[in-house]
């Protein structure tokens, strides 16, 4: 059997990395829940199994997503996935095709060169030299790329790359000393006997012209073993973990899995699938307007896989979705931060002030009565009967003109419906999940299911998407639930609402938690479109922009969401708008105060476009929320 001393550094780093991917593997099954573990079942064994593969292709190797995004950068990680990959499988082909025997160990493929340096002349082994040749090339097109990416990240299209830990240094140089080390090895071998392509051949003559290229080949055989050992061993402690990793994650992901409200299996499999590609600090608005690039998720994973003190980046966002959009691995980064608020337990700015101005009292507790959550401050709601309730929640009460509006829509439509919370009521819940107090966050939640359970109603509306968002996804609630835009189209569909059209150049922002968060995108471009001329931008439906007022950041000043609000603003209305349409409250507050381009709301549209409004309003119960009863609409 052919064998030389210089392969052990190799052999070591290949095997140490097969072992801890298998242990890591069966330990993150072990740790999956009952029906997760039954859902991975399923899906290896399943349909989903060809997706998987598909996806392993299509994004781990290919990066079709980046490509999409930012060819060059794309075009870079390409290379050198898809080329390493492909130089592994025709070295294979190679070995087992034009060695002396059959499934040969790995290092026979890595190293076929130095123990078949005759290989390569004529014939058919020259046109596979040709083809290894032509792999290592594209290889190291990309990894001068990359090299050049460390130095100044805009050559890839890139404003802000990460910053490497000491351990991820040291990985990376010896990724990129694999290959150049391999052409040296390779050319100075085949300088020596006369073989070769293109690169190496060609590269080998030039170099035997002046030095010893049988002398010189071996140390860099040992060079090329070294940098591989080096790196497979050093990969489960860096960032390129992420390279095992991400196969997992695709075949969890694709079997149904999914990160849920806490940590477990899946969070972790995520989290070490983070290649800090850097992607998600070029999306973040908190990059490019306010020059903050030390808290973006890349940076929430290196610190959550590094055991590091993560409150200030954890808390440092605005949840807006964005870096989720553009991650190229899929990762559910805002869930994961939100598991890691949760975590955190107190906001670190209000502990400071609790500290401060409460030492006796480590946090303030809802009001208790017998043990249990008291809204005795609260006035008394019996909500009443209803096909359809409100719920305007509490920035569209900051908002009246909003809260007016669907009134005016509502009563025009002859809904029988009733305003849950026109005197008031309890907040939906999602400002205290995002600071991290989930149980506070679920009395409110109990509090208003009972509320809404008791109207007997089968539709729920709201004008915040975050009341929308949350009212999905963390109340169980046997109502169909709407966003206002949502509502409107379907008044409009139906005929139970008579617009005329505005002919007003109308440009419109997808709200964070309605598009990103929620999935929303053209139903409130279908209202605008029947009662405006509605105008493109450079920020549509997922690449929208944040407001900058998001309720999710209590870290940056109000001039720093006042600057990411004025440069949202100016991309939207670049072509001069007549209004700058929002479908969120907040949002609307927001933009008001950062462009000079009237800013409304599509309830707030819609209103001024009825043609004429019923003036019927029918009081059903003895409440001051008054209860409106005309026509039930059948298709809501």
């Amino acid at each position: 059997m052919q064998f030389d001393p210089f392969i052990i550094p190799f052999e070591i780093g290949l095997y140490s990395i097969v072992i801890y991917a298998v242990v890591r593997s069966v330990m993150w099954f072990r740790d999956l829940s009952k029906q997760d573990k039954l859902r991975l079942q399923r899906g290896f064994f399943g349909r989903s199994f060809g997706r998987s593969i598909r996806e392993i292709f299509m994004e781990s190797l290919i990066h079709r997503k980046i490509l999409k995004a930012n060819p060059r950068l794309g075009y870079m990680h390409m290379s050198l996935a898809f080329g390493w990959f492909l130089l592994i499988l025709f070295g294979t082909l190679e070995a087992d095709i034009f060695g002396s025997s059959h499934l040969n160990p790995p290092y026979k493929a890595i190293f076929f060169k130095f123990f078949n340096p005759d290989h390569g002349r004529t014939g058919f082994e020259a046109v596979w030299s040709f083809i290894m040749d032509f792999l290592l090339a594209f290889i190291l097109s990309g990894l001068i790329l990359a090299i050049i990416k460390r130095v100044s990240s805009r050559v890839v299209g890139m404003r802000k790359t990460t910053k490497l830990k000491p351990l991820d240094k040291v990985a990376l140089i010896s990724l990129w000393t694999i290959f150049p080390s391999r052409l040296l090895a390779e050319s100075f071998t085949s300088g020596a006997y006369g073989t070769g392509s293109f690169l190496t051949g060609s590269l080998g003559s030039w170099l035997a012209s002046f030095l010893p290229a049988n002398e010189m080949a071996y140390p860099f055989w040992w060079l090329y073993s070294l940098s591989l050992g080096t790196f497979f061993v050093l990969l489960p402690l860096t960032r390129y973990m992420h390279i095992p990793t991400e196969l997992f994650l695709i075949f969890a992901r694709n079997s149904g899995i999914t990160t849920g409200d806490k940590a477990g299996a899946f969070t972790e499999m995520q989290i070490y699938s983070c290649s800090s590609c850097g992607i998600c600090i070029d999306a973040c608005q908190l990059n490019f307007s306010t020059g903050i690039t030390n808290i973006q998720s890349a940076y929430l994973l290196k610190g959550i896989r590094n055991g590091d003190n993560i409150n200030d980046i954890s808390f440092n966002c605005l949840m807006c979705g964005r870096c989720d959009q553009k991650c190229p691995v899929g990762i559910e980064l805002t869930p994961i931060r939100m598991i890691r608020r949760r975590a955190g337990e107190t906001h670190p700015v209000e502990k400071k002030l609790l500290e401060r101005y409460f030492p006796d009292k480590p946090a303030v507790q809802l009001p208790k009565a017998n043990g249990k959550p008291s809204y005795n401050f609260l006035p008394a709601i019996e909500p009443g009967q209803a096909d359809v309730v409100y719920f305007a929640g509490c920035m569209t009460h900051l908002t009246p003109s909003i809260r007016n509006a669907m009134i005016s829509i509502l009563d025009a439509s002859g809904v029988k419906y009733k305003f849950i919370d026109e005197n008031g009521g309890v907040c939906c819940g999602r400002p205290l999940m995002l600071a991290g107090q989930d149980k506070e966050a679920r009395e409110l939640i109990n509090f208003n299911s009972q509320l809404i359970l008791r109207s007997g109603a089968s539709t729920l509306v709201t004008s915040c998407p975050i009341c929308y968002k949350v009212f999905r996804e963390s109340y169980y609630l046997n109502v169909e639930v709407l966003h206002h835009s949502q509502f409107i189209r379907n008044l409009i569909d139906d005929g139970s609402l008579k617009l005329n059209f505005l002919r007003k150049k109308v440009a419109y922002h997808t709200p964070c938690d309605l598009g990103r968060g929620s999935g929303v995108y053209d139903e409130p471009k279908d209202v605008l479109r029947y009662v405006s001329r509605l105008q493109a931008t450079d920020a549509d439906d997922e690449n929208s922009l944040c407001c900058g007022g998001s309720l999710g950041n209590m870290k940056i000043s109000y001039h720093q969401k006042h600057k990411i609000a004025t440069d949202a603003a100016a991309i939207l209305t670049k072509d001069n708008p007549d209004i700058l349409a929002t479908a969120c409250p907040l949002c609307k507050k927001t933009f008001a105060s950062a462009t000079k381009t009237k800013v409304a709301d599509i309830a707030e549209i819609v209103a001024e476009a009825i043609v004429q409004p019923n003036p019927v309003r029918n009081v059903a119960d003895t409440q001051s929320t008054p209860l409106h009863s005309q026509m039930p609409l059948s298709t809501v």
